[in-house]
């Protein structure tokens, strides 16, 4: 079998590359070769947290692997079959386990059988899907698609400490991937802000619930303040969720060491009109991770499906680029109107 090249410094050169390209060699049965892994980070190659990856993908389809060190910049990848079961992964510092999470998703939801994945690390990060994120706009969407998706956040974790905890049950789709088009979000049903701040002042979430509200005209019912668990923290995540009709969004602004609560609470309104000016169905964020689940069911059930979104980030740009590598699909993108929309097309991708 082909070994499938991948060169990290590509497109946004980040580790999203390393993640997807795992991911899909595991589904695929694929060996991969992936060099200058995150070659345009500051400090490029294997971090604990894309360590820990490569470390989960191993231990769910016993893959032989080179180069899983930290501070690598190449890595060999043969996997093995993929086994359904329990998994716990620790990333040991603050870095995203929801991350990790995603990286062994694919490959455990095309299982004969349930598996459980218990993960310990940061929950909620700046550069990553916070656990609310995947639980709320992330989660359903796979549960269209087939996958039951259970999770649950037993302890918060932020940068720098960590610390935080969830546990995931991948039910695999028991009919095969059934692939569906999302290109209108339906109406707004609900809409609400919480603002996480764990060892912090609790005039900190009532500054920055009060600027939303100030700003949005958010009131009641729509401003929470969840309880936090002894000794979580310290950290701050003020979060708002758009319940649509046919998907959820939800945006997250971080506070910092510094920074005013009303700061945190505008960049957070800036996201939230941003997304609603759109008429996208899916964020930029959601869109990204769309692509590889939706890729695969196209792949398997033939045809082709489509979306559209509020924008395509870079991020977005490089998943297709590597999963074209794997997949028997392509991805056309154009523009309607106001957002790009996306079809994900089954057969050979074209040369870029």
């Amino acid at each position: 079998m082909n070994v499938i090249e991948l060169d990290g410094s590509t497109g946004e050169g980040g580790g999203q590359i390393l993640r997807t390209g795992l991911a899909l060699s595991m589904c695929t049965g694929q060996p991969m070769l992936i060099q200058r892994i995150r070659a345009k980070r500051a400090k490029p190659g294997l971090m604990r947290q894309h360590l820990t990856c490569v470390q989960a993908a191993v231990a769910v389809c016993g893959a032989r692997v080179e180069g899983a060190e930290l501070g690598s910049q190449t890595v060999v990848f043969e996997p093995g079959a993929v086994r359904a079961g329990d998994y716990a992964f620790n990333v040991g510092t603050a870095g995203s386990c929801t991350l990790v999470l995603q990286t062994v998703l694919p490959a455990l939801m095309l299982g004969a059988e349930p598996s459980r994945v218990s993960l310990s690390g940061g929950t909620h990060n700046p550069m990553a899907p916070p656990f609310h994120f995947l639980e709320r706009s992330f989660a359903p969407l796979l549960r269209r698609l087939g996958v039951g998706l259970d999770l649950d956040l037993r302890r918060l974790g932020f940068y720098p400490a960590g610390g935080g905890e969830i546990s995931a049950v991948v039910h695999p789709a028991a009919a095969g991937l059934q692939p569906f088009d999302l290109t209108d979000r339906g109406p707004l049903q609900e809409a609400y802000a919480e603002c996480f701040a764990p060892a912090l002042p609790s005039a900190v979430a009532a500054r920055e619930l009060a600027a939303l509200s100030r700003a949005l005209g958010w009131s009641g019912e729509q401003l929470r303040t969840p309880a936090v668990r002894q000794n979580e923290g310290p950290g701050n995540a003020l979060m708002a969720t758009l319940g649509y009709a046919h998907v959820n969004e939800v945006v997250t602004s971080f506070g910092e060491k510094g920074v005013r609560a009303e700061q945190v609470a505008d960049a957070l309104v800036q996201e939230i009109r941003a997304h609603q000016a759109s008429e996208g169905a899916l964020g930029q964020h959601l869109a990204d991770q769309w692509m590889l689940p939706l890729a695969l069911a196209v792949a398997a059930r033939g045809g082709e499906a489509s979306f559209t979104c509020t924008t395509m980030t870079d991020h977005a740009t490089t998943n297709i680029g590597v999963i074209e590598q794997f997949l028997p699909v392509r991805f056309d993108v154009h523009s309607t109107g106001s957002c790009p929309r996306v079809r994900v097309i089954a057969g050979q991708a074209t040369e870029r």
